[in-house]
């Protein structure tokens, strides 16, 4: 029988964490995160990590395992979902992955093997270096003539991510879309429920918006100043979130604070954006709206209802 798997997720705000907890206790379940941002440690406001409070007794994996100068990635996430699942179904318990980081999402559900370019090091430092002369924009256009279907979907600020399909591209002739369209055929190993939550979009940027207000009472400028204090640069991976990214040009004398922070509002909506934009073009999600069922309760009814339909728990 395949491993059971339920999925929330949805854009950022939206609700998934207080959802999560509530669901991960009626169904005896643990939560892997699916955040490109809340794996790093000393990152805690910007990336709205739950405390260990909200967490509410229940067992979260992938929250604060590395040091900002490392790199997450989708071959770590796979790797360490995968070991989590398995530890978390050992006690008999339901994982449930809670993130917005669709890309990740895809490669654990799907087992699709993306590959990791081994030999391609120099390549790698020459686009870097091509980014840093032409910018980012450039970058993408490079992108874009060998792989229009990627350059539609990975946004030209995600460089990692443009220069690991150009690279994709220069080492196997084919383009990495056609490689992960043909992996995504592959049948899951999971049975799986997928919970998209989705809202108005009004009201969804006006949570952005009073939630990037709430980051920076709680200190976002000054956890920003200790992660530069301690030699953290803003070309790491870990700096390129958005929360952080913005306040650079703050600490470096280019941008009053108000302009940085409307502008974490703008990147943090633009995103929202991006992640329906990636979620429509998933199969087999169920999307439910916030203005249908506005309550965690009437959310958490509909859910369980669809897991005693679609899934069995042993």
């Amino acid at each position: 029988m395949k491993q059971p798997l339920l999925i929330i997720t949805g854009p950022t705000a939206v609700g998934k964490t207080s959802l999560s907890i509530s669901l991960a206790h009626a169904l005896h379940g643990e939560i892997i995160s699916a955040d490109s941002m809340q794996v790093y440690r000393g990152m805690d406001v910007g990336t709205a990590k739950i405390t260990e409070a909200e967490m509410d007794g229940i067992p979260h994996h992938l929250i604060d395992i590395l040091d900002p100068s490392e790199e997450f990635n989708v071959f770590l996430f796979q790797k360490l979902a995968k070991q989590a699942i398995h530890d978390i179904r050992s006690k008999n318990h339901l994982p449930i992955i809670v993130g917005g980081t669709g890309f990740y999402i895809q490669a654990l559900l799907y087992d699709i093997a993306f590959q990791e370019q081994e030999s391609s090091k120099e390549l790698r430092t020459t686009l870097e270096q091509f980014a840093k002369e032409h910018g980012v924009q450039a970058l993408h256009h490079k992108l874009r003539e060998i792989d229009p279907q990627s350059a539609d979907s990975i946004h030209p600020n995600n460089i990692k991510r443009v220069i690991r399909a150009i690279e994709y591209f220069q080492e196997t002739g084919e383009p990495i879309s056609k490689h992960n369209e043909e992996q995504q055929q592959k049948a899951s190993p999971y049975q799986f429920v997928y919970i998209v939550l989705d809202d108005k979009r009004e009201k969804l940027y006006e949570r952005i918006d009073k939630r990037v207000d709430l980051m920076v009472e709680q200190g976002l400028v000054s956890e920003m100043k200790t992660l530069i204090d301690k030699g953290y640069t803003k070309d790491l991976v870990s700096m390129q979130g958005i929360g952080y990214k913005e306040l650079f040009p703050f600490f470096e004398g280019t941008r009053h604070l108000e302009e940085a922070i409307e502008q974490i509002k703008l990147d943090t909506r633009h995103f929202a954006k991006r992640q329906l934009t990636w979620f429509r073009r998933e199969q087999d999600v169920i999307w439910l709206s916030r203005e249908q069922y506005p309550t965690t309760d009437e959310l958490q009814t509909k859910i369980l209802s669809l897991i005693n339909e679609k899934m069995t728990l042993v």
